[in-house]
């Protein structure tokens, strides 16, 4: 599947637009950002770099924001629909967002989002 980078923000966007309120209102100090492919050439959909509320002490004084990386490549590789995109984008956006709030890989694959 192809699709330019604009595009596929708006995407992003709208995939994050329809989240759960009750999943998105408890982020902070986060910023989510589209790039094309991990630097290290790994094959991931996404990333998460910050600490998760579950490991943070005194947090928020100058700290830079956390952030949610969705890497472009390794979706439109996997998809062949929009729709088919979609459902990765929103997956994805899941999976990062829970790391923020402490759920590991394990337990994100109980839940059926890994």
């Amino acid at each position: 599947m192809e699709l330019d980078a604009e595009t596929f923000e708006k995407l992003v966007v709208d995939e994050l637009d329809r989240l759960p309120d009750d999943m998105v209102d408890g982020l902070e100090n986060v910023v989510f950002v589209v790039e094309d492919a991990p630097e290290n050439g790994e094959d991931l959909f996404g990333l998460y770099e910050g600490f998760a509320l579950t490991e943070r002490g005194q947090y928020g004084l100058g700290e830079l924001p956390d952030r949610i990386i969705v890497y472009r490549h390794a979706h439109l590789a996997a998809c062949r629909t929009e729709d088919e995109l979609r459902d990765e984008i929103h997956t994805t956006l899941v999976h990062e967002i829970a790391h923020f709030y402490g759920i590991d890989d394990a337990q994100l694959h109980e839940l059926g989002w890994a």
